[in-house]
């Protein structure tokens, strides 16, 4: 399956979780401590919103903070989906051309910055949907696609202190397994 495939994939199955949230559950708190529901929708939603600008060649001092803040507004599940549709747009037609990106620690390969999203959506859904009693299951080919991907940058990324320590599974779960290498526990249910 191509970047480009993988990506829309993703974001669809982050744009479901995201419509199944029924409005007595955007305080809730998520597997990623430091926020509830809201803020990791709109952390999402954000980088939606700078996907365009990169793939066109903008740096982030040209786009500023125009992506600061609540972006989700009082319709979060209609702005969730624009943002999406607008990323997987963008994707759909830059992303083929290849190129770099320009990310806050130096160039990036089109494909590289692409799948990193693509990893977020992925990961993200799941924080959604186990946060709000939704469906928790994955993509089974997106987890092998990402798993394999993530395997070769784990330590980077741990190093980095963009994901937390992973967590011990036992079993062959190959979902299971991806989640506790991003740092969560693929048991974690809301307190």
């Amino acid at each position: 399956m191509d970047t480009i495939e993988l990506h829309r994939r993703a974001v669809e199955g982050f744009v479901q979780r995201v419509a199944a949230i029924t409005a007595d559950r955007w305080g809730d708190p998520t597997p990623c401590t430091e926020w509830d529901v809201r803020a990791l929708v709109n952390h999402v939603v954000g980088e939606n919103r700078w996907t365009a600008p990169l793939l066109v060649g903008r740096t982030i001092a040209e786009v500023g903070d125009q992506f600061d803040g609540d972006l989700l507004g009082d319709d979060p599940i209609a702005v969730t989906r624009e943002a999406a549709a607008e990323a997987s747009t963008a994707a759909a037609e830059l992303g083929p051309a290849g190129g770099k990106v320009h990310l806050s620690y130096g160039d990036e390969d089109t494909a590289e910055y692409l799948t990193q999203l693509t990893a977020d959506h992925l990961i993200h859904g799941w924080d959604v949907a186990v946060a709000t009693g939704g469906d928790t299951s994955l993509d089974p080919e997106l987890v092998a696609a990402i798993g394999a991907w993530f395997a070769e940058r784990e330590e980077l990324y741990r190093g980095a202190g963009i994901v937390g320590p992973r967590v011990e599974v036992t079993g062959d779960d190959p979902q299971a397994r991806l989640l506790a290498a991003s740092g969560r526990d693929p048991n974690w249910s809301p307190p």
